[in-house]
This record gives C-alpha cells, sequence and structure tokens, in this order.
C-alpha cells in the first residue's frame, strides 16, 4: 500500500512510499481510506514539536473514514463493507489503517467520508469541552476564537446547538462570513476592533459566559478581562504559538474556572490509562454528533481536497492559516 513515511523529523524527510499494510490486532478493524484529516496538529508530529512524540520512521494523522474490509477475532462490532470513522494515534496518512474498536464508529449512510474526517478529533473536541466540561447552557454567551478553523467551526455550530448566544472572533471578513454562516449570532475581527471592549458591550458590561480558545498568547491573556463572573475558560490550543501563563489572582477574583481538555486522552493515545467507562462515554458522543451530522444539524466544511500525493500543500495550505474548515486528503 501507499503511505505517507517520515524518514526523520522535517517534510524535507517525509514522502509517499510503498509499504507493508499495518499488521492485523485482536480487536482491531481494518479500514480501506477514503478520506484523511489534515490538521497543524499533523504538521507538529512530523517537525518533532508536539507532545505526542514519534519516532521516525511513522506515517501521520490521527483521522481517516472509509470502509471496513477486514476485523480482528476479537472485534466485535463492525464487519467488512461498514462505512466508518475513526481516530488513530498515528499512521492515518496511507491507504489502510488498522483502528482499535474503541476508536472506529459506525457512519450514518448520508454522512460522506471527507466531512467524515472532521469529528474524531475536531468536532469531538468541541463537544467534549462545551457538553461534557463547560456544561454550556441555553441562553449562556459563548466566545469562539480563532472561529472559522476547523476547530472554531465546529465549537460554533455545536454552540448553536446547545442554544448558547455565539460571539465568533476572526482576522477576515471572509472568515467572520463563515462562522456567521454557520450559526454565529455576532462577528468580531480582531484586526479592526478590541474584541475584548466589544465582548462587554455586547454583554452588558457581563463578558462571556464560557470562551473557547484556540489561539492562546495575548487572545487568551484579554480574554480574561472579558469573562463573566463564574465563567469558564477552555484554552485548547495554541495556534499563536505563545503558551500563555494563567494568573492565579484573576482567577480567584472573577470566580472563573479554567478548563483543561486534551482529547487525545479519551482516544487512548494519553501517557495514563483511561477512567473505566470512557469508551461507551465516548461512543455515546459519537453517536449524539453523527446523528446531528445526518440531520444537517452539524456541516462541516471542506476548503480543499488533495490526493494524498500533494500532502505537502496541504499541510502548507494549513500552516499559512488561509484555510476556512478543514483540509482533507484523498489516497
Amino acid at each position: 500500500m501507499k503511505a505517507v513515511v517520515c524518514r526523520d523529523l522535517g517534510l524535507d524527510a517525509t514522502a509517499v512510499e510503498v509499504v507493508v499494510p499495518p499488521a492485523m490486532t485482536d480487536t482491531g478493524v481494518r479500514i480501506a481510506v477514503h478520506a484523511i484529516g489534515v490538521s497543524f496538529a499533523n504538521l507538529l508530529v512530523i517537525d518533532g514539536k508536539h507532545q505526542n512524540r514519534q519516532a521516525p520512521p511513522f506515517t501521520p494523522g490521527t483521522e481517516v473514514a472509509g470502509i471496513v474490509t477486514q476485523c480482528g477475532p476479537k472485534a466485535t462490532l463492525f464487519k467488512a463493507g461498514d462505512r466508518v470513522v475513526a481516530g488513530v494515534k498515528t499512521g492515518g496518512y496511507a491507504e489502510q489503517v488498522v483502528a482499535p474498536e474503541d476508536t472506529v464508529f459506525a457512519l450514518p449512510d448520508n454522512v460522506g467520508f471527507d466531512d467524515a474526517v472532521q469529528f474524531p478529533t475536531i468536532y469531538a473536541t468541541a463537544y467534549g469541552a462545551l457538553v461534557w466540561k463547560a456544561g454550556l447552557q441555553k441562553g449562556e454567551t459563548l466566545l469562539v476564537h480563532g472561529a472559522a478553523g476547523g476547530s472554531g467551526l465546529a465549537a460554533v455550530e455545536i454552540g448553536k446547538l446547545l442554544g448558547a448566544r455565539v460571539i465568533a472572533t476572526a482576522g477576515t471578513a471572509l472568515k467572520l462570513q463563515a462562522a456567521l454562516e454557520h450559526g454565529a449570532d455576532v462577528g468580531i475581527n480582531y484586526k479592526e476592533d478590541n474584541f475584548r471592549d466589544k465582548v462587554l458591550a455586547l454583554t452588558n458590561g457581563l463578558g462571556a459566559d464560557v470562551i473557547f480558545d484556540p489561539v492562546g498568547g495575548k487572545v487568551f491573556d484579554e480574554s480574561l478581562r472579558c469573562i463573566a463572573p463564574e465563567g469558564r475558560m477552555i484554552p485548547m490550543g495554541f495556534a499563536s504559538g505563545d503558551i500563555p501563563q494563567i494568573p492565579a489572582n484573576i482567577v480567584l477574583v472573577k470566580n472563573i474556572t479554567i478548563i483543561g481538555l486534551y482529547w487525545g486522552y479519551y482516544m487512548g493515545w494519553a501517557r495514563q490509562p483511561m477512567q473505566p467507562g470512557t469508551p461507551k462515554k465516548v461512543r455515546a458522543a459519537f453517536h449524539e454528533m453523527l446523528a446531528w451530522a445526518s440531520d444537517g444539524k452539524l456541516r462541516p466544511h471542506t476548503w480543499r481536497k488533495y490526493p494524498m500525493q500533494d500532502f505537502k500543500q496541504a499541510l502548507a495550505a494549513v500552516s499559512s492559516r488561509e484555510v476556512v474548515g478543514r483540509v482533507v486528503l484523498n489516497p
């Protein structure tokens, strides 16, 4: 089969090669891959800068969708021919993957493969953050930074489904329009306006109840000054390249909660073992999200599709920050 192989750290040492298909495991599900999700995290892994460091040689990629071709002897949930979406710790940039059954999920017939690859980490992170962790309630105000990226659009859509008023920030009119089309009530161009002042004005001085921040840096710092008392802040990424330091005095005097969420923990990719019952909880979440997608309530946006051999172009687009939504590879 063909796969993208990183022989040493960095894109210059990464290329499409013909390799031996991955070995089957007792609870594995072999998938003929039709679509692969492309993310900034993939680029960090290739460069050796991600917390989940891989020793070369390896194949990057964590999100795939396709058709089951084989199941391990102890896998009981799927059969050959099933349409599925899956999360894998590594190995996704390939024509075949073998994924643990616990991270493979049945795909509704009317949800396409290209749309599906946004669910294993992108929509799942937004769901886990807003539903499980923040407990976002109907009528609350949700502030979403980086609202036109894959994570941001997912948070906008799920926030609206939960009944929140959604304020979106982005750096161009085109990106703000995308956020509005996916459900945001208000858009703020952070390059033209001070989002802190705008959020306070839009909330009668109270601030946002929940803040979803994939940017970090100064955006996080300013967000602490426009969060409502008893608000919940979710620093779920650092696209700015700057990891903020959290001033404990502000957390104290504003009675706010800082929420950590690493979705890889729920997929079994973390160093710590999962709590009992986690796979069942995760499967229920995917069932709900994919049902929403089937009903047209979630609408993943694919900015562009590339053949797998053009993976470097796809990663360059992601790195340039020009992408609205997600980029997909097709083997």
